[in-house]
C-alpha cells in the first residue's frame, strides 16, 4: 500500500529531532488528521524505510510505539492496521501515565527535599555516582535503569521507608516509562541536566532547592509525555 499522495509529499528533512521520534510523529498525525484512515494497511518496513531515508529498526521501533498506542495492530503475514484515529492512554506496566504523574510529586518531591536534610555522606556518593554513571552510559536499557535506580535513591536516602517501598513497588513502570520517553524521545541529555540541579540541591542541604529541582524534573516529564501522546515534537 502507498500513503496518501497529500501525505508523502509532505517534506521531511529539517526537522530538529531523531528519526524515530520524527517518523513517529509524520506517521501518528497522518492518522490523527485522518489522512491515513482507520483501515488502512500502512506500507511494509522496507517501503517506510525507503519513504524516510531510515533503517529498517528504526521503522520497527515506530511501529511498535504506534501500537503500544492503540493505534495500529500488526498481523503476522498481513501488515500493520489503523484501527484508532486517536492514541490510547500510555499504561506502563499496569499504571497509566496520568496516574503516574499524579503521584510523582507528591512521593518525590518531598522525598528530594528530605533527601537533603537526611542524607548520609555515602548515600550522597551514591547518587553522584549514579548521576556520573548515566553520563557515560550508551547502552539505553542500563541507562534506563540507572535512571530508575537514582530516583529510588532518593527515596532511599530521605530516612523515610514509605516512599522508597513505594518507588520500589513502581520500579518497572517507571523503567518502561523512562525507555519511552528519555531513548525514544530523545529527552536523556535534559533529564541528565535535571538530574544535576537535584544532586546540587542535595549535596547543599537545601531542602528548598532539592524540592525545586525535582518539581522542575517532574514537570519537565510531565510536559514530554504530554508531547507524546498528542504527537508533538520538539525541544
Amino acid at each position: 500500500m502507498k500513503l496518501p499522495q497529500e501525505w508523502t509529499s509532505r517534506p521531511v528533512a529539517g526537522q530538529r529531532t531523531s528519526a524515530v521520534s520524527y517518523v513517529l510523529h509524520d506517521l501518528r498525525e497522518g492518522i490523527t488528521s485522518e489522512v491515513i484512515k482507520v483501515g488502512d494497511r500502512l506500507p511494509s518496513e522496507s517501503a517506510l524505510a525507503v519513504r524516510y531515508s531510515v533503517s529498517r529498526a528504526v521503522v520497527r521501533e515506530v511501529l511498535r510505539s504506534l501500537e503500544a498506542t492503540g493505534m495500529t495492530v500488526t498481523r503476522t503475514g498481513r501488515g500493520t492496521f489503523v484501527v484508532s484515529s486517536h492514541p490510547a492512554e500510555l499504561v506502563f506496566e499496569g499504571y497509566s501515565a496520568m496516574h503516574l504523574m499524579e503521584a510523582r510529586p507528591l512521593i518525590e518531591v518531598p522525598a528530594a527535599g528530605l533527601a537533603a536534610l537526611r542524607r548520609s555522606e555515602a548515600q550522597l556518593q551514591q547518587l553522584q555516582q549514579l548521576s556520573e554513571l548515566m553520563e557515560s552510559e550508551h547502552d539505553n536499557a542500563v541507562w534506563t535503569r540507572l535512571d530508575a535506580s537514582f530516583h529510588l535513591a532518593i527515596a532511599q536516602a530521605s530516612g523515610n521507608p514509605v516512599f522508597a517501598d513505594v518507588l520500589s513497588s513502581i520500579a518497572a513502570a517507571l523503567r518502561g516509562q523512562s525507555t519511552m520517553l528519555n531513548v525514544k524521545f530523545d529527552r536523556r541529555a535534559a533529564s541528565l541536566t535535571e538530574h544535576r540541579a537535584i544532586v546540587v540541591g542535595i549535596t547543599s542541604g537545601s531542602a528548598i532547592e532539592a524540592e525545586d529541582a525535582m518539581r522542575f524534573h517532574l514537570s519537565e516529564v510531565q510536559d514530554a509525555l504530554t508531547r507524546s501522546m498528542t504527537g508533538a515534537v520538539g525541544p
